[in-house]
């Protein structure tokens, strides 16, 4: 939902988790000890140049701030946070590594995070040029597709930690069943979050009836956990040079792939997109009337972090549900 790429970061604001956290993977960070400048000595060693010939900012959102590092390795992109620790970027690392080991869809490998000296945290990946906007949908739709057909868990639906869709965080907690993995960790917990900040009882209790009855959505449909970007909108996808598509700053999991399409509403997918992607992942049954449910998740999302002018487009969404549900 925020901007992002080796080129604009998140929008944020800070909310509260509702649950504790799950076991951390290990994954390389760079310890405090180091140095004084961890970016830095990360670069001139395993980064494998001598030379730091330049830094420039390249973009920012409200809590990070990004460069460019140029080397005589070639760039790097680096993100910094001032004021929140390595947890935060842990999550952007493995969702980055679990989509970059697919061999598919495009993404900046990263390379390592970890803690600054002063207080907050840091990212290197790979700088990756954009190139101009040369939008090719349909290679877009085929190559997520791909990405969706070789990334799958043995573990059930979630992830191996929790992250963040914007900075509201996400509950990626194994589960077995979708529908329940949906229900609660999903929508339930984005439910909660707006009792809980507006004291909205209404949309809750609405919302909660409809978890409670929307199993019979899901009549027909093939419910395998599948690698998920889990916030693509126009921000965070871009074409690289050579016109090869590519996305960034994800909110990954393991889920049912049509979720991938919550954020539709703000991607400007067009039919060659849906074309290419269903070319590869056949549409499903019940496939239509399951799209708005996915965008639901999305327009809470927007309402917990921005305010009530997202309300109207979720609470109509539950309303319409709840009628075609006849709960």
């Amino acid at each position: 939902m925020a901007a992002a790429a080796a080129g604009l970061l998140s929008l944020s604001t800070a909310i509260p988790s509702l649950s504790p956290p799950l076991p951390r993977l290990r994954f390389p960070v760079a310890s405090m000890t180091m140095s004084e400048d961890p970016i830095r000595e990360w670069i001139l060693s395993e980064g494998k140049a001598t030379a730091i010939t330049g830094t420039r900012s390249v973009g920012g959102g409200c809590i990070n701030r990004a460069y460019r590092y140029d080397t005589d390795a070639g760039p790097f992109f680096v993100k910094t946070n001032r004021s929140i620790g390595p947890s935060m970027f842990e999550g952007e690392v493995l969702g980055l590594s679990a989509m970059y080991e697919t061999g598919t869809m495009r993404v900046p490998q990263p390379f390592k995070y970890g803690a600054l000296p002063s207080g907050g945290s840091f990212i290197i990946m790979e700088f990756i040029e954009f190139g101009a906007s040369r939008v090719n949908q349909a290679a877009l739709g085929r190559k997520l597709a791909e990405m969706h057909k070789a990334g799958k868990s043995t573990k059930g639906f979630g992830f191996d930690v929790e992250n963040t869709i914007g900075s509201t965080p996400q509950i990626n907690k194994w589960t077995s069943d979708w529908i329940e993995f949906y229900g609660v960790h999903r929508l339930g917990y984005q439910l909660k979050l707006a009792r809980q900040q507006f004291g909205d009882s209404l949309i809750y209790e609405k919302g909660q009836r409809l978890i409670k009855n929307m199993a019979p959505l899901f009549n027909g449909a093939v419910l395998e956990p599948c690698l998920l970007h889990g916030d693509l909108w126009s921000g965070n996808i871009s074409y690289d040079t050579n016109g090869e598509p590519l996305i960034l700053d994800p909110a990954c999991y393991y889920g049912h792939n049509e979720a991938e399409f919550g954020m539709s509403w703000c991607a400007g997918f067009v039919g060659s997109f849906y074309d290419a992607y269903f070319e590869v992942m056949p549409k499903q049954t019940g496939w239509e009337e399951r799209r708005d449910l996915y965008t639901l998740y999305h327009y809470l999302n927007h309402y917990n972090l921005f305010g009530s002018g997202y309300r109207p487009s979720a609470m109509g969404i539950i309303d319409d549900y709840l009628r075609m549900l006849g709960a």
